[in-house]
Parts: structure tokens; C-alpha cells; sequence
């Protein structure tokens, strides 16, 4: 296989993992919110904190996969080792954000 093969199935990888994380995301969003409507006032956030905890982890998983694609940085197989890398922090997060779903 050549390296633009290899990088192609990285990405495409990424991008099944990426669609699964998008399946979760709305079960996991309208749990908390549900969550959230059974409390008093003074302790609702649920959907708000998972929010901001989305999106820092998202700054979160580019900036690390950066960081990861750096010993290739500039050659061929930095595509490879990036979306490598964001696969597997997707597929993590896919799992976290499942595992809280299914805790309500």
C-alpha cells in the first residue's frame, strides 16, 4: 500500500468514529437535559457542563493529535498519525459520553 492509501484509510477511519461520536451526542445531550428538568433550580447545569466539556475536548483532541503528527511533521505520513490519533481519542470519547448516557 502506498502512504496516500494508508492516509485515506486513516481518515476514513476517523470519519466512521467521528459518525459514531455524532450518534452518542444526542442520547447523551437529552439525557442530562432530562436529567436536568427533574432538579431544582439551583442544581441544573448538566447540559451546559457536558457542552463546555465538548468543546474543550475537541480543542483538546486537534491540539494533541498536533502534537502526535510532529514526528512526521511535514513528510507523507503525518496524515497517518494524526487522524490515527484522532480516531482513537474519538472512539474514547464515543465510549465516555455512552457510558454517561446510559448511567441516567
Amino acid at each position: 500500500m502506498a502512504q496516500s492509501d494508508l492516509n485515506i484509510c486513516a481518515v476514513q477511519d476517523w470519519q466512521v468514529a467521528d459518525d459514531q461520536l455524532n450518534a452518542v451526542w444526542p442520547k447523551v445531550l437529552a439525557a442530562l437535559k432530562a436529567a436536568d428538568a427533574e432538579l431544582p433550580a439551583e442544581l441544573k447545569g448538566g447540559e451546559k457542563a457536558l457542552r463546555e466539556a465538548q468543546r474543550a475536548w475537541i480543542t483538546f483532541r486537534d491540539a494533541e493529535c498536533k502534537a502526535e503528527g510532529y514526528p512526521m511533521r511535514g513528510g507523507s505520513a503525518e496524515p497517518l498519525l494524526v487522524y490515527g490519533c484522532m480516531a482513537a481519542l474519538t472512539r474514547e470519547r464515543t465510549e465516555t459520553l455512552a457510558r454517561i448516557a446510559d448511567s441516567f
